[in-house]
């Protein structure tokens, strides 16, 4: 059985926390998106080693990032313990993707981030136990918007006539989910987890007069399916819509919910895979539309971080190493002020 990408070997490997963790005077350190000034704005893996007779004898690693990340960290540390030192800076993304059975194409980077930082702990060893931070050379500013404010679909779609019912705001929010997911190769409709008639209807209530195909001509090709939403990441949004929201119309609650569970599939950053120009702005549309859900995350923990988290608590899984927030070394990584 596979679950949203997730086949049954990497599934077991990313609920698999026997090796997650801290490791306190550890002999050698890697880090990789951890580097001064990005700590909690990109993918970030540590890796820790404790070495006996140039072996080593125990790995930990920590995670900021999505399962399957969790799963080739998993992979690694479970193939580098007990090898020599060499045999363990052999370790690849390829034989962490075998481990693995496979990953997802489009998520292959999740191997290679845990390769590179365990590679860096080997490294640590030999540099007297000085930390090794690699820095992600190949990653885009995820910390920045993916949308400009002169692009001219998004534009298009604010220029054309906006319905009396409708807030300007939400035409903003959705003027730029459907730019984003304009700009790529996925088919528009499960870019954004709506079904065809749900794509229609937002079209014709947010958007009337707007020409339609502006947005296929504007769409990159070729086109393949998105990364799968979480099931259950769908199930609690859905379970945080307000009372009203059946008799909606437009039901903005639901759609919102929906493109949430389907753009938190996507590496980095929900609110950049939203379209928003800043973090405030996520918070802000779920405030609106996902009232409960807004009074739940009361600490402010980035949402991907905070939805992810709602469901390994209830499948009772472990997801951070601390007893609680203020414990943990890695507080950055889930908190982060509104304005950052």
């Amino acid at each position: 059985m596979e679950v949203t990408g997730y086949s049954e070997n990497i599934l077991k490997y990313a609920a698999d926390n026997s090796r997650a963790g801290a490791l306190a005077n550890a002999d050698g350190t890697g880090e990789i998106g951890l580097e001064a000034g990005n700590i909690g704005k990109q993918l970030a893996v540590r890796f820790a080693l404790r070495v006996a007779t140039d072996r080593v004898s125990e790995i930990r690693f920590q995670v900021f990032g999505c399962g399957f990340t969790m799963a080739a960290c998993a992979a690694a540390a479970e193939l580098a313990e007990g090898l020599l030192l060499g045999a363990a800076a052999g370790i690849d993304a390829s034989a962490i993707d075998q481990q693995l059975g496979g990953l997802p194409a489009e998520r292959g980077y999740c191997a290679d981030l845990a390769a590179e930082a365990l590679q860096a702990a080997v490294r640590s060893v030999d540099q007297g136990k000085t930390a090794v931070q690699v820095v992600q050379q190949t990653a885009r500013d995820e910390h920045a918007p993916r949308l400009a404010a002169d692009d001219p679909l998004y534009l298009a779609l604010l220029n054309s006539s906006c319905p009396a019912a409708v807030a300007a705001r939400d035409r903003r929010l959705f003027a730029a989910l459907l730019t984003c997911a304009a700009q790529e190769p996925h088919p528009l409709p499960a870019a954004l987890g709506l079904g065809e008639a749900e794509f229609g209807a937002v079209l014709r209530s947010l958007f009337p007069d707007f020409d339609s195909t502006l947005l296929q001509r504007h769409k990159r090709r070729p086109q393949r399916p998105p990364p799968e939403r979480n099931p259950e990441l769908l199930q609690l949004l859905l379970s945080h819509l307000p009372a009203t929201a059946a008799a909606a119309d437009p039901p903005l609650s639901l759609w919102l919910a929906k493109c949430i569970a389907a753009r938190a599939a996507h590496p980095g950053h929900l609110w950049t895979a939203m379209g928003f120009f800043r973090r405030p702005e996520l918070t802000a549309a779920i405030r609106r539309h996902l009232p409960s859900l807004a009074a739940a995350n009361n600490r402010g923990m980035r949402w991907k971080r905070y939805l992810f988290k709602q469901i390994c608590d209830q499948n009772g899984g472990t997801l951070c190493a601390a007893p609680n927030c203020d414990l943990c070394s890695d507080y950055p990584l889930c908190f982060a002020p509104e304005n950052d």
